[in-house]
C-alpha cells in the first residue's frame, strides 16, 4: 500500500491560531495508526490534512515519497470513513458501495468483481440489495467501509467511525475492523478515537496527541507500561495513573522515593548521585497497587469507597498529603474494606518515577 511522512507538519487559522506544530511521524506500509488525545487536541484536524480536506500551513506531506500538501483530495489515493455513514438513503448496498467507481467511469466487470470482494470482507454478502434503512447501525458502518474498499486506496482513514454506535455494536464492529485489517495486512490505516479501549485493542502504535503536538508515539503497551510524561501516564489507563509527589532519597540502578506523607517506594527506573533529593511525582496505576500486611509500603490511607466490579474492586483512599486522591484495583471482590485503612505497595518495574513531568526512563 504506502507510507507516509509527517516533517514539521502544522495548522494555523487566520494566521494566528496555531491549532498543530511541528509534527513529525513516519508511518509504515501495513500500520495501523491510532491518534488519541483531548477534545480539541487536533487528532481530526491532522486527519484530514493528510486527507486534503484541509490546507496544510507549515510543513510538508508525503505519501510514497511524493509531496502531496497541494495534491487534490480525490488524487492523493486515499479512501475515509466518516463519523456519519453518509450512505445515500434511495440507493441500495450494492449501489452505495459502487457509485464512486460508477463516477470513475470504470467497467461494469470491474465494478462487479470490487463490490463482490468488499461484500464478502465485510460479510455483506446478504444484504447486497437492501436500503440503508434496512440495516443495523454496524451494517451500515461495514457499507460505508465497504466504499473505501472498493477504491482500493494506498490509504485508509477512519474519524471516529464507531462513535454513533451503541455499547454492544462498538464492541462488535470494533472486532470486524480489527478482522479487516487482518485480512488486509498491507493495507496501512490511520484512525481517529477518543476511546482509550479502541487505541488500546486495534493499533499498531498509537499517537497521542496534546498541546499542538505529539506527546508520544509507541506500541499499545509501550505507552501503557512506559509513558515518556505525565500526561501520557494519566491519559492512557482508566482509572488513570495515580501520581504521588516525593523526594528522592536513594539513587543508582534502582530508585527509592520517600512519599510526602507515605513510605519509601522503589522504582526500577535508574537515576545519578545528582538526583539525590529532586522532588519528583511517582506514578504507579491502580492495578499494579498490592495490598500488604508488612513493613514495605509506599503509603497507608483509609477506603472512603469501594466499588466492586465483579472481576476487581476499586478503593477511593483519602488524599495523601498534598497528593491528590488515590485510587488502586483490587483483584476480586472485596467487601468490608470502606472505612478501614490499607497498606499499599508495588512492584519496583512497575513504579514509574517523573522529573518536571518527563520519565526517568527517557533521560
Amino acid at each position: 500500500m504506502a507510507e507516509l511522512k509527517l516533517t514539521g507538519v502544522a495548522k494555523t487559522y487566520g494566521g494566528t491560531v496555531d491549532v498543530l506544530k511541528d509534527i513529525n511521524l513516519d508511518i509504515k506500509t501495513g500500520e495501523l495508526i491510532v491518534f488519541v488525545g483531548p477534545s480539541g487536541c487536533g487528532k481530526s484536524t491532522l486527519l484530514r490534512m493528510i486527507a486534503g480536506l484541509e490546507k496544510i500551513t507549515g510543513g510538508e506531506l508525503q505519501i510514497d515519497g511524493q509531496v502531496v500538501n497541494d495534491v487534490p483530495p480525490a488524487q492523493r489515493g486515499i479512501a475515509m470513513v466518516f463519523q456519519s455513514y453518509a450512505l445515500y438513503p434511495h440507493m441500495t448496498v450494492r449501489e452505495n458501495m459502487s457509485f464512486a467507481l460508477k463516477l470513475a467511469k470504470k467497467s461494469k466487470a470491474d465494478i462487479e468483481t470490487a463490490v463482490a470482494r468488499a461484500a464478502k470482507i465485510l460479510q455483506l454478502e446478504d444484504y447486497l440489495d437492501r436500503l440503508p434503512k434496512a440495516l443495523s447501525g454496524g451494517q451500515r458502518q461495514r457499507v460505508a467501509i465497504g466504499r473505501s474498499i472498493v477504491r482500493d486506496p494506498k490509504v485508509y482513514l477512519f474519524d471516529e467511525p464507531l462513535s454513533n454506535l451503541d455499547a454492544a455494536l462498538r464492541v462488535a464492529t470494533r472486532i470486524e475492523i480489527a478482522q479487516l485489517k487482518e485480512s488486509m495486512p498491507e493495507s496501512t490505516m490511520i484512525y481517529v478515537t477518543h476511546d482509550q479501549v479502541e487505541a488500546m485493542t486495534l493499533a499498531t502504535r498509537i499517537v497521542v496527541l496534546a498541546n499542538k503536538g505529539i506527546a508520544q508515539v509507541g506500541t499499545p503497551l509501550e505507552l501503557y507500561e512506559r509513558p515518556e510524561n505525565e500526561f501520557v501516564a494519566q491519559f492512557i489507563g482508566s482509572p488513570a495513573m495515580n501520581l504521588l509527589a516525593g523526594e528522592i532519597v536513594g539513587t543508582g540502578p534502582v530508585t527509592k522515593v520517600k512519599l510526602h506523607g507515605g513510605g519509601i517506594v522503589t522504582s526500577a527506573a535508574p537515576t545519578r548521585d545528582s538526583d539525590m533529593g529532586l522532588q519528583v511525582n511517582v506514578g504507579i496505576r491502580p492495578e499494579d497497587m498490592i495490598a500488604t500486611d508488612g513493613e514495605d509500603y509506599a503509603f497507608e490511607g483509609k477506603v472512603n469507597i469501594t466499588e466492586a466490579l465483579g472481576e476487581v474492586t476499586l478503593l477511593y483512599f483519602d488524599k495523601l498529603g498534598d497528593n491528590a486522591a488515590v485510587i488502586g484495583k483490587l483483584p476480586g471482590i472485596h467487601t468490608g474494606l470502606r472505612g478501614t485503612s490499607v497498606r499499599m505497595a508495588a512492584s519496583p518495574d512497575k513504579v514509574q518515577v517523573f522529573v518536571n513531568g518527563q520519565s526517568l526512563y527517557y533521560r
